[in-house]
């Protein structure tokens, strides 16, 4: 991908822009036969000083307009989308020799940092995975990868259980994707601590922007012996690391005596139910 980002709300420059050639160097190709050599243009397409082949557009994408050489990172661009290499943007006083707007001080790799076009980071919760990549390949590496249970449907019914959960201070169970409404969201389930206080907590990520997460709302519920617990909340985006998450408390907090006490029995086994749906805000 290649990205440059405008400098929002550029203002007109009112200094003369000072005069510079526009020099178009159309370098050719030699080919040399078995009589003697000839010059052509080259069949491949147009060939730029770098000797670099721009078929689909790329060169020029990336070539400044006024110096003709390759632009690298900083990229400044206008409102208007004109783009200009550093150097020539000190040589015409900061404003586009095409619009006449402000450069300003925006560059490609400022814009990459928050681009809503930006890679992944892979969801998966209890190891450092350094797979990045759009949805649909970060759909396939969690089935195919991490082989995580995936899900079709908006209502969900899990039990989590562990053994001697006294034992257990931190614990992350393996994650859950559910395929809904088109979209893909994660269920986390997960064992630490607040304080000197144990807790579990499940929470719901959605795979994509946090500005499409904020179109849908999920509940989440445990309880037994007429006893419930509910959480109603935003699926965070997964542009959130589960551990920002988690640590934000953005979910549904039980403490471990209480989530014993829903699992019935001597509290010695963690069977702790919980239930949920997610639907689309209309």
């Amino acid at each position: 991908m290649i990205g440059v980002a405008m400098a929002p709300g550029g203002s007109a420059c009112k200094e003369v822009v000072e005069s510079l050639p526009t020099v178009v160097d159309n370098d050719v190709a030699t080919t040399k036969t078995e009589s003697n050599p000839t010059t052509t243009k080259s069949s491949v397409g147009f060939i730029g000083k770098h000797g670099v082949h721009s078929n689909n557009g790329v060169y020029e994408l990336l070539e400044c307009p006024l110096c003709r050489n390759l632009m690298h990172p900083p990229i400044h661009q206008c409102p208007n989308g004109h783009t200009l290499c550093l150097n020539c943007k000190i040589r015409v006083h900061n404003c586009c020799p095409s619009c006449w707007y402000d450069l300003g001080n925006i560059s490609k790799l400022k814009h990459e940092q928050h681009c809503r076009f930006r890679p992944y980071n892979c969801p998966y919760a209890g190891s450092d995975c350094s797979v990045t990549g759009d949805i649909p390949t970060l759909v396939a590496h969690l089935k195919d990868d991490h082989k995580v249970d995936m899900h079709d449907g908006c209502t969900f019914n899990h039990r989590y259980v562990k053994l001697n959960p006294h034992e257990v201070e931190n614990a992350t169970w393996m994650l859950t994707v559910f395929n809904c409404f088109g979209k893909q969201f994660c269920l986390h389930f997960e064992a630490f601590q607040i304080g000197v206080a144990h807790v579990y907590m499940a929470f719901l990520r959605f795979m994509g922007d946090d500005k499409e997460a904020k179109m849908f709302s999920y509940s989440l519920e445990v309880g037994a012996n007429g006893r419930k617990l509910i959480w109603q909340g935003i699926p965070r985006s997964i542009r959130d690391s589960h551990s920002k998450v988690r640590d934000s408390q953005d979910g549904l907090i039980i403490q471990r005596n209480l989530a014993l006490f829903f699992s019935g029995g001597d509290r010695q086994e963690l069977q702790l139910r919980v239930t949920g749906r997610i639907w689309k805000e209309e």
